[in-house]
């Protein structure tokens, strides 16, 4: 296993790695909506946290040498299922079809108070 450190992804919450390259794959740990240089939580509605999530992820692919291109399977986390359309659209403003496979399920909560939180098993190469 090879860990995954993005420079231009936030740093991690709590002990576990942004990701990790194993079996050919990039196992990316969950992305919420904080600014990488501070560490804050983007303030504004879903579509402002779902992209500011997104740029996180797509920076740790980056920096596995892979990227949203090569992303099989994504697993979306929303505080609230009325937000669903609202992610779907910026959803599509960074992948293309053929879309990779995707659970979306709603949670009581997610960490520092985020309305989303997104992670991802792409292709390493």
């Amino acid at each position: 296993m090879q860990e995954v450190k993005a420079e231009g992804a936030p740093k991690p919450v709590g002990p576990y790695s942004q990701a990790l390259i194993a079996a050919g794959l990039v196992f990316c740990s969950g992305q919420i909506p904080l600014e990488a240089a501070s560490g804050r939580l983007v303030e504004g509605d879903i579509r402002a946290q779902a992209r500011t999530a997104l740029k996180n992820l797509a920076e740790v692919l980056r920096a596995a040498g892979s990227g949203l291109d090569k992303v099989v399977k994504v697993t979306v986390y929303l505080a609230d299922l009325a937000d669903f359309q609202a992610f779907n659209e910026v959803y599509q403003e960074f992948f293309r079809a053929p879309y990779p496979a995707r659970t979306t399920v709603e949670v009581k909560g997610l960490p520092r108070g985020a309305r989303i939180e997104v992670d991802a098993i792409a292709l390493a190469r």
